[in-house]
């Protein structure tokens, strides 16, 4: 019996590991999930008559059993937001045959298929919240069959079983509700080995859902906020005083330029979405302000400062605040006109934070921890040089 074959084309979509400058400090971690969906085989219908013909029989009917269901248990990790290593147990379940001969008699046929995967996944970011994905891996299978025959059919090796490693393809979508929790539906083929001296593919169609571990959830509100913009209070006008004349003619008075701010703090979370290095529309608003206030002042150089909180590595940290410092010269260059080549970043990452060491406890991202650390995520510009 030949227990599985392609029953139809199924193609893999290679998907390419890119290195993305543009990878969040949360796409790294650990995750797992589950499984469940139809699995589908070909009977070699015409092997079996094949064989039974061999065997001096002549088959007048065969009823395939061909459909079951299958699931699988998985966990693996994801090293960026483009590649993975995934590994896990799958059963794909059960299918068989009952043939009818002439001499009189049936031959019944079972198979069972269970085993290890281990895949590495390519991961497509379509949306914030959609992704496709292709892997390529290999499975180690095992295979349990059952023969039994009546009436004039004798079955000389009731119970063959094979183990084997072999080929391993898929592809799928994925849809993050949040960024712990997401669903995926997936199209699998395996290669197997069906114990009698063939190999054949089985294919499953499954859906599932996949928990990552660790994934920080924002906030729902703040506990407190740093100010968007902070800039000191411009100094009184000086007035000119004269002596008094016999007949006093005033003078206008002579008012000071206004000062540019001297050093401005803005909230990460009033300019970018969280662990987001994108300035969003309600926070190019803060932008435009310190623009407007720094229009027509001569000054030599604006030096702009990314700081993330303590949640996540110290390499992540700095890339996303530095990435931070770049969006915010990028709009003051694109939207104000002010001249790149006097905006310096850099990025502080966790480096420097406000809050007072023991204020906020925990390791783990809670919400709770989340916003007891909401003012160290900020963004500094500092104006140097006025004249």
């Amino acid at each position: 019996m030949k227990s599985a074959r392609a029953s139809g084309a199924l193609g893999l979509v290679a998907l390419a590991v890119i290195a993305s400058p543009f990878a969040a400090a949360d796409d790294s971690g650990w995750y797992g999930g589950i499984n469940i969906g139809q699995s589908r085989a070909k009977i070699d219908d015409e092997r079996i008559t094949r064989s039974l013909l061999a065997g001096g029989f002549t088959t007048t009917s065969i009823n395939d059993d061909d459909r079951d269901t299958g699931y699988k248990l998985f966990g693996g990790y994801r090293f960026n937001k483009n590649f993975a290593l995934e590994g896990g147990y799958f059963d794909l379940g059960k299918f068989g045959f009952t043939a009818t001969t002439v001499p009189a008699g049936t031959l019944n046929g079972n198979i069972k298929l269970q085993g290890l995967n281990l895949d590495a996944v390519g991961i497509l970011p379509i949306s914030e919240k959609f992704s496709a994905f292709g892997r390529i891996g290999v499975n180690y299978a095992e295979a349990r069959d059952s023969f039994s025959g009546a009436g004039a059919v004798n079955v000389l090796n009731p119970s063959p079983s094979k183990r084997d490693t072999n080929l391993k393809l898929g592809l799928g979508l994925q849809y993050d509700f949040t960024p712990s929790l997401g669903m995926r539906l997936e199209a699998e083929r395996y290669r197997v080995n069906d114990a009698v001296g063939n190999k054949g593919d089985i294919d499953l169609v499954s859906l599932g859902l996949v928990y990552r571990f660790g994934a920080p959830t924002p906030a729902p509100a703040p506990r407190a906020a740093v100010p968007a913009y902070v800039a000191p209070a411009p100094a009184p006008a000086p007035v000119a005083v004269m002596p008094p004349p016999p007949a006093p003619t005033p003078r206008p008075a002579v008012v000071a330029p206004r000062p540019a701010p001297t050093k401005v703090a803005f909230s990460a979370d009033s300019l970018f979405d969280f662990a987001k290095a994108d300035v969003k529309p309600a926070g190019a608003q803060h932008l435009d302000k310190f623009a407007a206030d720094v229009k027509g002042v001569d000054f030599e150089v604006i030096t702009v400062t990314g700081h993330t909180d303590r949640i996540g590595s110290h390499a992540s940290n700095m890339k996303l605040s530095e990435r931070r410092a770049e969006s915010v010269k990028t709009y003051l260059v694109q939207s104000a006109a002010i001249p790149a080549a006097k905006i310096s970043v850099k990025g502080a990452g966790e480096t420097e934070p406000v809050t007072k060491p023991g204020e906020c406890k925990g390791e783990k991202a809670t919400k709770k921890l989340i916003a007891c650390l909401q003012p160290d995520r900020r963004v500094e510009v500092e104006v140097s040089g006025t004249k």
